[in-house]
């Protein structure tokens, strides 16, 4: 990340610098009607009053508001992408918030001011900038070089923040995942931490989007607006939420809720007007494809509470297990047939699998190898502990196997791995133990639906297969054990 912001911190810098000599120079070249302006703008703003009302001043703001709200890109990239910032985390974040903030306020307002100094108004096939800037470097040696460079900044900078969608939308998907909003694969840090899976829905929503709006700039600023104040109202109100069920002796409680109150009912007031106005330019649209995406999210929700019920019950049957033996369970003896079990945390598949071995194949295997590859996704990616964390978790999990195996006993040994691909490392393991037990068998449980629809597949992950395949090409046996779920 480190490396990708040094690439990108020149055009940060030249947009800064031109922009400031551009904002300084056209306050000070006009600095006499500063107090005209100022006249000006407060009788605009009574005469506004007056027609309109507080209420329509209030919805006049709130429209502007609502069309600047793409602006927001920059604050919105950073909360997306806080589990990645440095630690202190919090800290960093606040202190990285308010210099966007702050910039953005700057620049957006030193602009403004500049646009009515010189009456800038709009002239077609121009951006009201490109107008700015041509009033401004007017007669000025190079000024048509300053002007053309602050313009082509301006463009790069919003090539790279319209990346933000394919930076940061992964990274969300990821979070759902982790949470089982969304297909769990989605949660994944392999192929070198890319987040290929988001990147590709992503890409093909946004194909789509061009495809139905052809292009048109105002329809996708329709699309964009009324999706980024639902994020917005969402957002507000989770914060409104969590600063309510805080102590009530927490001293900054009530500032907190009154300030998102205030937020829930400015940015949700925006919403509806934004969609109520542009309903007939496309608002339709944006309603029933989000609607759907959400409607998409609690299904696949509660399917996944669903597997998971059914293997708690799977747990449930099989949770009497036998005392422990009274005499030693005999050591691992690397020379007799071995079942090697690829297992994850402990649990009903885990258990119901190293049951069905010794059932399918009874009297054959003397020794029973646990093995599990630690995946460290994006849930676990949260920090310097994490993983000491995950290998914790994982070592107590395994314990529990060993624990399980000594109960019927069976001798068991356990092997783990730590990655970010759990094919590829469970390939490596299943490599390294074939070459300590050369008489072992690989054994993995998967989940199968009494009428298996296409859904499944993209919803629950094809991983016993795959290490499958890669076992046979290494030539070892690997046998997938069912686990039948109606």
């Amino acid at each position: 990340m480190r490396e990708s912001v040094t690439v990108l911190l020149p055009i940060f810098v030249v947009f800064a610098v031109t922009h400031l000599i551009a904002i300084l120079g056209g306050v000070f070249g006009h600095i006499g009607e500063v107090g005209k302006l100022a006249t000006e703008v407060s009788t605009g703003f009574t005469g506004g009053l007056t027609s309109l009302g507080i209420g329509g001043m209030l919805l006049l703001f709130m429209h502007a508001y609502s069309l600047g709200g793409g602006t927001y890109t920059g604050i919105e990239a950073v909360s997306n992408g806080l589990p990645v910032i440095r630690e202190p985390r919090v800290i960093n974040g606040k202190r990285t918030m308010l210099l966007i903030a702050t910039s953005l306020a700057t620049t957006a307002a030193g602009l403004l001011v500049l646009y009515l100094l010189w009456h800038i108004s709009p002239v077609e096939g121009m951006t009201m900038n490109a107008v700015l800037m041509d009033r401004l470097t007017q007669g000025i040696p190079g000024g048509a070089a300053l002007a053309f460079i602050t313009i082509l900044s301006e463009g790069a900078l919003l090539v790279v923040a319209a990346q933000a969608g394919f930076t940061d939308g992964p990274r969300v998907l990821a979070t759902m995942a982790v949470d089982s909003w969304v297909p769990r694969r989605f949660a994944a840090l392999s192929d070198r931490l890319s987040a290929q899976n988001g990147i590709l829905m992503m890409g093909l929503a946004s194909i789509a989007a061009l495809l139905y709006t052809g292009g048109d700039i105002r329809r996708l600023v329709v699309l964009y607006s009324i999706n980024v104040f639902i994020t917005f109202t969402l957002s507000m109100f989770g914060m409104l939420r969590h600063a309510y069920q805080s102590p009530k002796h927490m001293r900054t409680r009530k500032r907190r809720v009154t300030l998102f109150t205030a937020n829930v009912l400015l940015c949700g007031t925006i919403l509806v007007v934004t969609t109520v106005e542009k309903f007939h330019e496309g608002g339709w649209v944006t309603l029933i494809v989000t609607g759907s995406l959400i409607a998409v999210c609690f299904w696949i929700r509660r399917h996944y509470e669903f597997v998971s019920g059914t293997l708690t019950k799977l747990y449930a049957q099989l949770e009497k297990l036998p005392p422990l033996p009274e005499k030693p369970v005999p050591e691992v003896d690397p020379k007799q047939p071995t079942a090697v079990l690829l297992v994850g945390g402990y649990g009903g598949l885990g258990i119901h699998t190293f049951g069905n071995i010794f059932k399918a194949f009874p009297g054959i295997y003397r020794n029973v190898v646990f093995m599990s590859v630690a995946v460290v996704d994006s849930g676990e990616f949260k920090g310097e502990n994490s993983v000491d964390a995950l290998r914790e978790r994982t070592e107590k999990g395994l314990a529990a196997y060993l624990d399980l195996a000594r109960r019927f006993g069976v001798p068991a040994t356990v092997r783990y791995a730590i990655g970010t691909d759990v094919v590829q490392e469970a390939e490596d393991l299943c490599v390294k133990i074939a070459q300590e037990f050369p008489r072992a068998t690989f054994f993995a449980g998967k989940v199968i639906f009494a009428r298996e629809a296409w859904y499944q597949r993209l919803l629950h992950n094809e991983t016993a297969l795959a290490v499958q395949k890669r076992l046979y090409w290494h030539g070892h046996v690997m046998v997938v054990l069912p686990a039948k779920i109606l």
